[in-house]
């Protein structure tokens, strides 16, 4: 089976399915995912069969899981049998983008297969995605002159080991009230959390309600406005207070 392939490297693991989604183990304290926490999925493109012409199931995006154990012979009646009910799940999806929304949804981690388009692996699928969503957001909320202030507080998140806000944090605007968080870091966590509940909030609208909450984007952009307003208002006086003396 084509894998797609991460840093020049074909990865199959779990464990290398997380490093190059870049999301680390997830946290599924607050929604947790129906899926096991070792299940690794599959986002592939169906091939026409090579004895028929015709293109039925041939479209779209499918989503299988990888096999965690070893189909077996019962010894009895001589059946196949398997211990993993994973293993027939086949989900569909009209396009790529709908398949990954899904399983960054559900946070399992993931690898496309059979990717013709050029650098299609999740890595770059999910940043592209994940930086446009940043980008228009700060549009809509009039801080676009900050899109290059948050592109480079997200990059330093990993140095930082920022993390998720809903792991540590009640409410977004928790991370603005916290000393302890430096300006970088408290835009990177509140983008990555609208991030989160976009991604909740699309489920929603699509009818797949999985995490079973209601999205809090809009909360988590109340908690922007109000971290660049403080921002400014700083900004304002350290500059009168520079002026005075």
């Amino acid at each position: 089976m084509k894998m797609a392939t991460i840093d020049g490297v074909n990865k199959t693991t779990p464990e290398a399915a997380f490093t190059a989604n870049d999301n680390d183990t997830p946290d599924r304290r607050l929604t947790p995912s129906p899926f096991p926490g070792d299940a690794l999925a599959h986002i592939f493109r169906p091939e026409r069969s090579a004895m028929t012409s015709g293109k039925a199931r041939s479209k779209g995006w499918r989503l299988t899981f990888e096999r965690r154990s070893a189909s077996y012979v019962e010894p009895l009646m001589g059946w196949t049998g398997d211990d993993d009910p994973l293993a027939t799940v086949e989900l569909s999806f009209p396009t790529l983008r709908a398949a990954v929304r899904y399983a960054e949804r559900q946070r399992v981690p993931y690898v496309v297969e059979n990717a013709t388009e050029p650098d299609l692996n999740q890595r770059s699928v999910r940043r592209r995605m994940k930086h446009a969503f940043s980008d228009e957001t700060l549009e809509r909320l009039g801080l676009g002159s900050l899109q290059e202030s948050y592109d480079n507080a997200v990059a330093g998140a990993e140095a930082r080991q920022d993390r998720r806000g809903e792991e540590g944090w009640s409410s977004p605007m928790a991370v603005v009230r916290d000393a302890g968080l430096s300006l970088d870091a408290k835009r990177s966590i509140l983008i990555d959390w609208a991030w989160t509940e976009y991604l909740i909030d699309q489920a929603t609208n699509e009818g797949m309600p999985e995490n079973g909450r209601p999205s809090r984007l809009h909360e988590v952009e109340l908690a922007l406005l109000a971290l660049e307003r403080g921002n400014a208002a700083e900004k304002s006086a350290a500059a009168a207070t520079a002026q005075a003396a």
